[in-house]
């Protein structure tokens, strides 16, 4: 009612007292409304919105991605997650898995809160972290593992670029299924695993310690000695882990850690 009361006192100056005072007894009864726009020297109003208003300030606050892009965000050392935008704190998140850095990718924003994947076990977690406490990157590049068809898919701004055949896990050993990223590359223990180890936030569900060395995360790399078995068709040849032909994995080596993938079930 304020800022109408000021845009009567400015018009004033222009207009007779008479015009003037029934001006504002027609004002007086127009509580709910706000001054809109001032068109033609009429003054026309509208209804104010507060569902609307507060819309409004819940989409500002989220973060903007391109199209064919993922968000993803890394913790500002150890930061708190919780069961959702506003409730209570279940658990933190360091800044750093398994020795190297952090980056994960989110699902969600609502409200100043991001929901992000985690690398540990079960497989499949997530929690809401909040924006201030994260820094932000966007990545273009997402994996595509199909067990059915033993096949790697790169995409890169959603147009798939590369399709490698792979090697997989066996029946008793299977590859798992579901939603994962990239978490860190790590250095080849020889030379059959190709020039790196591409290491995914993917756990065995058959194995809980590989032969002592501990978590027997799924990783994506050379073919040790598989090439043949490997083919141009792929094959279900490994403990879980995702096997390729050198040439192949190289395309992998400028992917950013954080960078989604999704494996894709066996039948």
């Amino acid at each position: 009612m304020e800022s109408v009361v000021r845009v009567v006192a400015v018009l004033g100056c222009a207009m007779s007292k008479e015009n003037l005072m029934n001006l504002c007894t027609r004002i007086q009864s127009l509580s709910a409304l706000a001054v809109a726009a001032l068109v033609s020297g009429a003054l026309v109003v509208a209804p104010i919105s507060a569902s609307a208003s507060t819309h409004r300030v819940a989409h500002s606050s989220d973060i903007p991605v391109p199209v064919g892009y993922s968000l993803l965000a890394s913790p500002i050392g150890t930061i708190a997650g919780y069961a959702g935008p506003g409730k209570k704190k279940v658990r933190t998140v360091a800044p750093n898995y398994n020795g190297s850095p952090l980056t994960m990718p989110v699902i969600a924003q609502s409200q100043g809160y991001l929901q992000v994947r985690l690398p540990m076990r079960p497989n499949g977690q997530t929690t809401w972290v909040k924006v201030a406490t994260v820094s932000t990157t966007a990545t273009p590049y997402r994996i595509v593992i199909n067990l059915k068809t033993t096949h790697l898919a790169i995409y890169y701004k959603n147009v798939q670029t590369y399709s490698f055949p792979v090697g997989v896990g066996t029946v008793t050993n299977p590859t798992p299924v579901g939603n994962f990223f990239v978490a860190f590359f790590a250095s080849a223990p020889d030379a059959g695993y190709g020039p790196f180890v591409l290491v995914t936030t993917a756990h065995s569900n058959t194995i809980s310690d590989w032969e002592q060395s501990g978590d027997a995360m799924i990783a994506i790399h050379g073919p040790i000695g598989a090439d043949a078995q490997i083919g141009t068709k792929g094959a279900r040849i490994s403990h879980g882990c995702i096997r390729l032909h050198v040439a192949n994995q190289r395309h992998l080596q400028n992917i950013p850690t954080g960078t989604p993938i999704q494996i894709l079930p066996y039948h």
